[in-house]
């Protein structure tokens, strides 16, 4: 087979893959802007066959709190994010640049962790979280992710890739550790250390399970599970699209600050 007919072949693939990932994306952009409670036909004609309009929105922020929902989402993504990016940025360092005893046996003994479903942990940590009185708290959701495994192994492959004769040099020049980690590894691992706050950021803005186990309350809900009771409640596909768009933003907003750092990240930590 010629490289042209190879070329051809992949940007087909490429353009079907693209069109499967950004057609449930217009939908629910588009249905966000109808006044319709079950659309019918094909979604591209909805914009002709429907009148565009704010009225899902007005409704949700009237008859719903979302922006409860919002600021619960908000603390519970930002403050896990921060400590994520901080423990990643630490102990990335010291799997990277320093020996110890037993760090080969203690890293991947973490590695090990990383392959236990979540869901395995539901019910002892609702058990234990329940014994501290955190149920239907923000403490129960911000908690048990405050550090990341994955964050401290991509850390760690970042570190190890900036030269040792930086570091080297700064000791000559009397430099301490906590000095050669603020002014020359922590710059130098600003695309690695974006990408862990990216991925915690959305990771933890988009969980839907544990919210849902650990609040019982709606004023406790992240804006994943208000949506999906004001779905219950509503049933109507413009409100819950309008919803879902209002979610969307904050995701989007982060990945397009930090995309200049996160491509690099993914680059030099070797993620396929």
């Amino acid at each position: 087979m010629s490289e042209k007919k190879v070329k051809i072949i992949r940007m087909t693939v490429l353009v079907l893959l693209g069109i499967t990932f950004i057609v449930p994306f217009l939908i629910m952009v588009v249905g966000a802007f109808i006044d319709a409670k079950i659309p019918v036909g094909n979604p591209f004609t909805w914009i002709v066959t429907h009148d565009l309009t704010f009225k899902n929105f007005e409704h949700i922020f009237k008859y719903s709190p979302i922006l409860t929902w919002l600021w619960n989402s908000i603390v519970i993504s930002v403050i896990p994010t921060v400590f994520q990016m901080f423990f990643a940025a630490i102990l990335g360092y010291i799997f990277a640049r320093k020996d110890f005893w037993g760090k080969d046996i203690l890293f991947w003994a973490m590695m090990a962790v990383v392959m236990i479903p979540t869901q395995v942990l539901i019910i002892p940590r609702y058990i234990m979280f329940s014994e501290f009185g955190w149920i239907n708290t923000r403490t129960a959701l911000i908690m048990p992710l405050v550090w990341s495994i994955m964050g401290v192994f991509l850390v760690k492959q970042f570190m190890q890739q900036i030269p040792g004769s930086l570091e080297e040099s700064a000791k000559i020049d009397g430099a301490s550790d906590l000095k050669i980690f603020f002014t020359i590894m922590l710059p130098l691992s600003k695309p690695v250390i974006a990408t862990v706050g990216t991925f915690a950021f959305i990771s933890s803005w988009n969980d839907f399970l544990t919210p849902l186990i650990f609040t019982t309350s709606s004023d406790m809900y992240p804006i994943t599970v208000g949506l999906a009771s004001l779905l219950t409640k509503e049933g109507h596909f413009g409100i819950e699209m309008a919803g879902a768009f209002l979610s969307f933003i904050p995701t989007f907003l982060i990945f397009l600050f930090f995309q200049k750092y996160f491509t690099k990240g993914i680059a030099f930590t070797g993620i396929k």
